[in-house]
């Protein structure tokens, strides 16, 4: 009996634990998602204007933030400049050029060479820390040019 019940009691707290990772990977956006999101802020820019489509990624429970995902603008001109920010308003307005991953790595240069490149789009990968779990991760973030300006969102791996 007593070998049953230590049974049981793995099993619940294996049941626990695997739930509690697959809520965690629930809340996770996945690389599909971010590009979609990109995509609808592409549309949404284009059809709204600057003002109002940066006012709305700003809303940190507007539509274009899901999950852990969110979308930021930056200038392509190289100014380093962000015009929004949906996870944190204090980057928007600061110039960021020189922001570096963990390793060093130029992140938001790295995203204006891909948005400055032939195709305007792709991925670029960093070192971030995670605001869930308070580690650093690798991370990869899609990039879009619009018009003068790069729209992004980033997935942790």
């Amino acid at each position: 009996m007593r070998q049953f019940i230590r049974v049981m009691l793995a099993c619940v707290g294996f049941f626990f634990m695997a739930s509690g990772q697959l809520a965690q990977a629930a809340d996770k956006g996945t690389a599909d998602e971010a590009i979609a999101l990109v995509k609808k802020a592409a549309a949404y820019l284009k059809e709204n204007g600057k003002e109002k489509a940066y006012a709305e990624f700003n809303n940190p429970s507007g539509q274009f933030v899901n999950k852990d995902l969110y979308v930021f603008v930056y200038n392509t001109n190289g100014d380093g400049i962000n015009r929004a920010h949906g996870a944190n308003a204090k980057m928007v307005g600061k110039n960021l050029l020189e922001l570096k991953d963990a390793d060093g790595m130029p992140i938001v240069k790295s995203f204006l060479d891909v948005a400055n490149s032939k195709t305007g789009h792709g991925w670029v990968d960093y070192k971030w820390p995670n605001p869930t779990t308070k580690q650093m991760e690798p991370k990869s973030t899609y990039i879009e040019r619009v018009g003068d300006v790069l729209i992004g969102c980033g997935i942790y791996k």
